[in-house]
């Protein structure tokens, strides 16, 4: 009775010591969903840091730009790395969620880019320009239409803009709005398409390169880490935060990136 008694209590100890230390590691794994360029590869570079520090960095990677908030909000993700304020602040408020930046990372600079013409003087009566369809980047690229006097929006219309807020358009432009990661792949069939820098980078197209204009340096468009409330303050994510604002990211991204992407810190 009394070794029954013993094994049971040793068996005990074993399994809480077991979840003890399971719960232990869950709380220091960051699960993080980004964009594959430029994103998951300064994920993966801070990856090596953070072990340093105890915290292991799981990434998912992502295509479109719903399902990474969307995962975040219902917790199958600690946070996300792929957005700037501006479009969390909408899905937000599309989607009646609680989504918190926990601090900026880069910019990625918008620009327009063509097969067809090599500047943007080029733009002929009746082109057709692709726009991303989302509300915040979709805003964002008629106003850098605005800046290259395309076309003229409506007074106080910044990045809440939309085509029907087009007051003017004397090349009697066609706006086409399309999911940004399908800009890219749809270069060939329209005569200019404003896409995202991450996109554009996986397509091997060179915003300092290859673009027809780009959106200026002093964009207030900075990609941000983004988490819930609830865990915004962990030390896991204080961890992580630093790590994206360390001098070696700042290096990492200004000599794998150039111009293409800019440290916001």
């Amino acid at each position: 009775m009394k070794k029954w008694v013993i094994t049971l209590t040793a068996l005990l100890v074993v399994s809480l010591t077991a979840v003890a230390c399971g719960s232990k590691d869950s709380s220091n794994t960051l699960k993080v969903g980004a964009s594959a360029v430029p994103h998951a590869e300064i994920l993966n570079f801070v990856k090596p840091i953070l072990e340093k520090e105890g915290v292991k960095l799981e990434i998912k990677e992502f295509t479109d730009y719903v399902q990474p908030n969307v995962q975040v909000f219902e917790k199958q993700l600690d946070a996300n790395f792929f957005q700037h304020k501006p479009y969390l602040d909408n899905m937000n408020k599309e989607r009646n969620m609680d989504l918190v930046p926990v601090v900026g990372v880069h910019l990625e600079p918008i620009a327009a880019y063509s097969k067809k013409i090599k500047s943007a003087d080029e733009i002929q009566d009746g082109f057709t320009i692709a726009i991303p369809n989302d509300a915040s980047n979709g805003g964002r690229a008629l106003l850098l239409l605005e800046k290259q006097g395309l076309i003229k929006l409506k007074e106080g219309k910044a990045t809440d803009a939309t085509v029907r807020d087009i007051v003017e358009n004397p090349k009697n432009l066609k706006i086409k709005e399309l999911e940004a990661a399908m800009l890219p792949r749809i270069l060939d069939e329209v005569d200019v398409a404003i896409i995202n820098t991450n996109f554009a980078l996986q397509a091997d197209l060179s915003p300092s390169k290859d673009s027809l204009f780009i959106e200026d340096k002093d964009s207030p468009y900075a990609n941000i880490l983004v988490s819930r409330p609830d865990n915004k303050d962990s030390d896991a994510m204080k961890k992580l935060a630093a790590a994206l604002n360390s001098p070696e990211v700042k290096k990492f991204i200004a000599d794998k990136y150039g111009e293409a992407v800019l440290p916001a810190f």
